[in-house]
């Protein structure tokens, strides 16, 4: 064989050597066979796991507290702390694929790494660093010495610096500006955020003792998320002889809980969608090099970043070009070149923020620590053991100059429309101690809050603030509801939360009238899924044998709407739902709780409820057709003051404390409960703790539990 007739053999042979030498190197087994050191720093620590295995966590101080929890959620989760911790690195393509690839290029896009490191030393304070630093130790020290569950070399170990990072490179994503950027890169047009619903919302209720049938004062907590992922709610209690004792739910990575309560005062996080981030369009220069911006030319900066995606064993170098504009971020697509500016950026305080709120001992320490304004956009549902209640509509505005469509794209070539501050957060709508003496949230706007002409006017704010203005079912029913009852008690308010109907005026109901409006005459199999949607009583809970039908057609279209996707027509989602429910059951009308199902493990069990009801539900079909839950209802708290102001609590977790972890009898210990719309004790005071500790022990030592 002539020489030149083997270079592709050649070829071949070094493309082989060069795949298996990635395979190799990015393999988990590098990253087990990796030695990393144990932190040099001791901690005083110790984790007691009660009846549910939850971890409560003592400190001597809240370092000492920060760094037991992450030890303990390490133990129960972490395949998912580990993923959240790349993701910090800009390395989650490492580990998932594509998709963890495109948060890596937001993630380079922002320059939160570069935000973090110019901040980090003058921005937080010296008391916060001690604690994130410590929380990364507890890290550290599982990874080191659980080899066999990393997955990714390199990563460990971690610092407090990574912690901030990761905060602040999510946090805007509450507000929707994921949603803005995805859009941008795919070339598609901006959503519109803050006027729908999404299904990653929350409820939260608060009532004074004015209010309440026993002169308490309630708050609930009941977050909508995903069940499992970086955004999953895990719950916690941390204490330590510095004054730090709060329970309640956090995300991976947070070093103490950032919903719940302390023996003064909790609150609750409510999802709120305000327009917070805007667009302009630039005008770039022949060369696309530069851009034209009051009259000048601006070089356009640039810089190449490389994404690591995974695809099957194979890690791939994937170069991406990530640009800058006086603006913001700027993304390049087919239309041109787009510069985004949204609240909070550059914002690293947020950590700063929550651990302030958690260490308040009153209102007026709690109120101070909302006024730094680092936490750019979520509501605030606020009560305490002295009876006040307060709604918080808290977000980052920006001090937007009128004359501009705000809500659109605008001109890139002018400062005249790029805000230079943000509005304090005494700016904001906020309504405190209102005369009916109840609140509720459900992702909606500001003016429903309460009852009546206790409500915020919409009047008195400027439209330049890009407020929301939508009114979900579950606001609508809450209202409803609550305001009808002369006394609360305890019972009445769940019973509230746990409603699975829908107002006459909401989306979901506008939607089936249309439906119910259609000429079907000629299809007989739609006429009579027709006439059995008209006799729905407009509850999900599973008493009427319309309720499944009716599921059907408000997830199917909702499901597009969540998506910033165009719904099908009524006629359209009528047949859709009678051909899945027909193909699987083999008729139109089964029993809701046999189509809606939780599964976890060996667990299948029957579940009510549905999508934009305050007992939020959303699914995906499974294998078998059933729908099975993924997100809504998830981590939810009911905290009581009593008259004597000594405060009570219960909770629930859809699944278990061990929430990546199915040898755990803690993997889906609480799903029973959680599909009878059932709680378990919240123990938070050291007597009602003590007789329910099953376990203790210090990070690193072997459990008994």
């Amino acid at each position: 064989m002539k020489a030149w007739a083997k270079w592709p053999l050649y070829a071949t042979a070094a493309l082989m050597i060069a795949a298996l030498a990635d395979a190799v190197a990015y393999s988990p087994l590098l990253a087990r066979l990796e030695s990393i050191p144990e932190p040099a720093a001791r901690h005083d620590a110790v984790i007691r796991r009660d009846r549910w295995g939850v971890p409560h966590v003592k400190g001597r101080t809240d370092a000492d507290a920060a760094f037991g929890l992450a030890y303990a959620h390490a133990e129960d989760d972490f395949e998912t702390l580990e993923q959240v911790m790349a993701g910090t690195r800009g390395r989650l393509g490492e580990l998932t694929g594509a998709k963890g690839a495109a948060q890596d290029y937001v993630y380079h896009l922002l320059g939160t790494r570069a935000d973090t490191n110019a901040g980090y030393e003058t921005k937080l304070s010296p008391r916060l660093r001690v604690v994130v630093e410590a929380y990364a130790d507890g890290l550290n020290l599982y990874a080191a010495r659980h080899p066999e569950e990393r997955h990714i070399r390199g990563l460990f170990p971690i610092t407090g610096r990574d912690i901030i990072a990761g905060v602040a490179l999510t946090s805007p994503f509450f507000f929707g500006l994921d949603h803005t950027l995805g859009a941008l890169v795919e070339d598609k047009p901006l959503p519109n955020d803050s006027n729908l619903e999404r299904p990653r919302g929350s409820n939260a209720f608060a009532v004074a003792p004015s209010r309440s049938a026993d002169g308490a004062t309630r708050l609930i907590i009941n977050s909508h998320q995903p069940w499992a992922g970086p955004v999953a709610w895990y719950e916690a209690h941390v204490t330590s002889d510095e004054g730090l004792d709060m329970a309640g739910g956090l995300f991976p990575i947070a070093p103490f809980p950032l919903l719940g309560h302390n023996a003064n005062l909790g609150w609750a996080n409510t999802v709120n969608r305000p327009d917070l981030v805007d667009v302009y369009k630039l005008k770039l220069t022949g060369d696309g090099q530069s851009y034209r911006y009051d009259g000048a030319i601006r070089p356009l900066a640039s810089r190449r970043v490389w994404l690591h995606v995974r695809f099957g064993p194979f890690v791939l170098p994937v170069p991406k070009m990530v640009y800058r504009a006086v603006q913001g971020p700027v993304i390049v697509n087919k239309s041109g070149a787009f510069a985004v500016r949204y609240a909070g950026i550059g914002e690293i305080r947020q950590m700063e923020q929550y651990y302030r709120l958690v260490r308040a001992r009153d209102y007026s320490e709690w109120l101070a620590a909302m006024r730094m304004a680092a936490v750019p956009a979520t509501n605030f549902i606020y009560a305490d053991k002295t009876g006040r209640i307060a709604f918080f509509y808290n977000a980052r505005f920006p001090e937007r100059a009128p004359g501009f469509d705000w809500r659109h794209i605008l001109p890139g070539d002018t400062s005249r429309d790029v805000w230079r501050r943000q509005l304090p957060f005494d700016a904001d709508p906020a309504l405190v101690a209102p005369a009916t003496g109840f609140i509720v949230n459900a992702n909606n706007a500001p003016w429903l809050a309460t009852d009546g002409d206790a409500n915020l006017k919409r009047e008195a704010y400027s439209p330049l603030l890009g407020v929301e203005e939508n009114v979900t079912n579950r606001a609508l029913r809450a209202v409803a509801l609550v305001a009808r009852m002369p006394k609360i008690s305890a019972d009445d308010l769940w019973r509230v939360k746990m409603d699975k109907g829908y107002d006459r005026a909401s989306n979901e109901m506008r939607f089936v009238r249309r439906i119910l409006a259609l000429d079907l005459r000629g299809s007989p199999d739609l006429a009579r899924a027709q006439a059995l949607l008209g006799a729905w009583d407009g509850q999900l809970d599973g008493k009427g044998a319309a309720d499944a039908l009716a599921l059907m057609v408000i997830k199917l279209p909702f499901r597009d709407i969540y998506n910033n996707r165009m719904p099908p027509a009524p006629r359209a989602v009528l047949s859709e739902a009678v051909e899945k429910l027909t193909r699987t059951f083999g008729r139109i009308d089964p029993p809701l709780t046999d189509l809606v199902r939780l599964r976890r493990g060996k667990l299948d069990l029957p579940l009510t409820g549905g999508p934009g009801a305050l007992r939020a539900i959303y699914t995906n079909e499974d294998k078998d057709g059933r729908l099975a839950a993924y997100l809504g209802d998830s981590y939810t708290m009911s905290v009581t003051w009593d008259a004597a102001g000594q405060v009570h609590a219960t909770s629930i977790h859809q699944f278990g404390a061990a929430t990546s972890r199915p040898d755990s009898r803690h993997y889906a210990d609480q799903a029973p409960l959680f599909a009878k719309e059932q709680m378990k004790p919240a123990w938070f005071t050291e007597a009602e703790l003590a007789p329910n500790v099953v376990c203790s022990y210090r990070p690193g030592e072997r459990r008994g539990c």
